[in-house]
C-alpha cells in the first residue's frame, strides 16, 4: 500500500511518521507546497517541536517515510490519501470570524481529482465542518471518469506536547464511512492500517457525519471545562476560596473527573477556539440560536479570563505599567510545543504594549513564532533566550506557559536583580507561591488569595 498525506504540519507529519514506524511494509509519503518545511522534515531540525518526534522520523526516513514537494506525482501513485491541509477560521465574507475557510481544502480536492488515474481512498484528517466529506465526494465524483473515490472521516485527537504518546497509545481512533459496499471496504482498509498497533476495541467506526461532528464536540467539551473552572477562579478570588481545592473536590467526583480542571490564564492552540467557533456557526446555520450562544460563551469566557489577568496586573502595580519592564515567561500555548497559535500570551502581550509596558518575552522553544505573531509591534517587544536576562530590571514576571524549566529557576537570583517591589503573576498556578513570597515576591495567582507584602 502507498499512503500519501497532503499537508506536512502539526497533524500530518507526526501521524504519518507513526504510521510509517508501525507499518514498515507500507510506503508513506508526505507532501507540501512549502519547500522549506519539507526540507526541514528531512533534516535534524524538524519544523515543529514535539517530544519523541525526531526519534520516530529518524527511524523511518528514507526507509518507508518520504517527504516531497511533488504533489501531483504523489497523488497519482497513492492508494490512500490523507488530507491534512490548513482549515483556518474565515477572516472575510459570510461567516467571517466563525466559519472554517475551506479554500485550501477545495483546491486539494480538485488537485486529487486532476491527478488520479486509479481508485483512491481519501481520508479527511483536517478539522472540518459537518458534511464537508459530502462536498468533497461531489467534487471528486464530478470528473465523470472511471476512477472511483471513497471519502472517509478520520479526525485527529492529538494533544500537542504529547502527540507521540497519543499516537502510540490513543484513547480511540475514529473512522467514519458510508454504509455501502465500497464504503465498508474503505473503512476496513483504514482499520487495517491502525490495527498494526491499536487494539481493535479502540478503533471506532461510525457514519461520516457522526465522525466529523465528534471532533468538534470533543474540543468543545474540553474547552468548556477550562472555561468553567476559570469562571469559578474569578469567584474564588472574590471570596478568598482556593480554586485548587475546589478543583480537587470537583475532580474526585467520578462523574466529572480531574482532567482539564486546572485554572489558568486561558486555553490556546490551533483547535479549541477554531472548532468552537465552527460549531457556533454550524448551529446558527441550522437556526439553533440558543445552542450557538451557549457554545459562544465558552470562547467569551476564555477572552474574559485573559483580559481579567491584565486588569489584575494593572491593579496590583499601582494602576499603571507604563514604562515598566514586564517579563513574560513562556509564549507557547502550552508546554512541550513551539506552537503559539491562539496562545493567551499573544493577547496579553498586546494589551501590555497598549498600556506602554516594556514587554520582554522568554520561551525555550517558541521565540521564533512569537516574533512572527507580534511582528507588527516592532521593537516595542524584546525577545530574550535567557530567562535571567529577561527578568533583569523587571518590575514583574508573568508566567504564561507551564514549561518545567520555570519551576527550577533560581528565583533568589532573579529577585535580587528585579525592581522593587517585585511582582510575580502566575498564570498557570505552577510555581511554589509560598517559597516565592518568602523570597520577597508579591505573588498573584489564578483563583487564589494573593501573597503580598504591600
Amino acid at each position: 500500500m502507498n499512503i500519501l498525506c497532503i499537508g506536512a504540519g502539526y497533524v500530518g507529519g507526526p501521524t504519518m511518521a507513526m504510521i510509517a514506524l508501525k507499518c514498515p511494509a507500507v510506503k508513506v509519503t508526505v507532501v507540501d507546497i512549502n519547500a522549506a518545511r519539507i526540507a526541514a522534515w528531512q533534516s535534524d531540525t524538524l519544523p515543529i517541536y514535539e517530544p519523541g518526534l525526531q526519534e520516530v522520523v529518524s527511524a523511518c526516513l528514507g526507509r518507508n517515510l518520504f517527504f516531497s514537494t511533488d504533489v501531483d506525482s504523489a497523488i497519482a501513485a497513492a492508494d490512500m490519501i490523507f488530507v491534512s491541509v490548513n482549515t483556518p477560521t474565515k477572516t472575510f465574507g459570510q461567516g467571517a470570524g466563525r466559519a472554517a475557510d475551506l479554500q485550501y481544502w477545495e483546491k486539494t480536492a480538485r488537485q486529487i481529482l486532476a491527478n488520479s488515474k486509479s481508485d483512491k481512498i481519501v481520508v479527511e484528517k483536517s478539522t472540518l465542518p459537518v458534511r464537508t466529506a459530502a462536498a468533497m465526494q461531489r467534487i471528486l465524483d464530478s470528473g465523470g471518469g472511471d476512477v472511483k473515490f471513497e471519502v472517509l472521516s478520520n479526525p485527529e485527537f492529538l494533544a500537542e506536547g504529547t502527540a507521540i504518546k497519543d499516537l502510540q497509545n490513543p484513547d480511540r481512533v475514529l473512522i467514519g464511512g458510508h454504509d455501502t459496499d465500497a464504503g465498508r471496504r474503505a473503512v476496513a482498509a483504514l482499520v487495517g492500517v491502525y490495527a498494526h498497533w491499536v487494539p481493535r476495541e479502540r478503533i471506532l467506526t461510525s457514519n461520516v457525519w457522526s465522525s466529523e461532528l465528534s471532533k468538534l464536540a470533543a474540543n468543545a467539551f474540553l474547552a468548556q471545562r477550562v472555561s468553567s473552572i476559570n469562571a469559578l477562579s474569578a469567584l474564588c478570588e472574590a471570596t478568598e476560596a482556593d480554586v485548587s481545592e475546589v478543583s480537587r473536590a470537583i475532580g474526585m467526583d467520578s462523574r466529572i473527573g480531574a482532567k482539564f480542571l486546572n485554572a489558568s490564564v486561558g486555553f490556546g492552540g490551533s483547535c479549541f477556539k477554531k472548532d468552537i467557533l465552527n460549531l457556533v456557526y454550524l448551529c446558527e446555520t441550522y437556526g439553533l440560536t440558543e445552542v450557538a450562544a451557549y457554545w459562544q460563551q465558552v470562547v467569551s469566557m476564555n477572552d474574559y479570563q485573559q483580559d481579567r489577568f491584565v486588569r489584575n496586573m494593572l491593579g496590583r502595580m499601582f494602576n499603571t505599567v507604563s514604562g515598566k519592564r514586564i517579563a513574560l515567561f513562556g509564549f507557547a500555548f502550552k508546554k512541550d510545543t513551539g506552537d503559539t497559535r491562539e496562545s493567551p500570551a499573544i493577547r496579553i502581550a498586546r494589551q501590555l504594549v497598549e498600556e506602554r509596558a516594556q514587554v520582554v518575552i522568554h520561551d525555550p522553544k517558541a521565540l521564533a513564532n512569537a516574533k512572527v505573531d507580534l511582528r507588527d509591534l516592532g521593537d516595542l517587544v524584546q525577545y530574550e533566550p535567557d530567562p535571567y536576562v529577561a527578568a533583569e530590571g523587571a518590575h514583574a514576571i508573568a508566567l504564561m506557559t507551564e514549561w518545567d524549566c520555570y519551576a527550577t529557576l533560581d528565583y533568589q537570583r532573579i529577585y535580587d536583580r528585579m525592581m522593587k517591589p517585585a511582582s510575580l503573576f502566575d498564570g498557570r498556578n505552577r510555581l511554589d507561591h509560598a517559597a516565592l513570597y518568602k523570597l520577597g515576591f508579591n505573588v498573584y495567582c489564578i483563583g487564589k488569595t494573593a501573597l503580598s507584602h504591600l
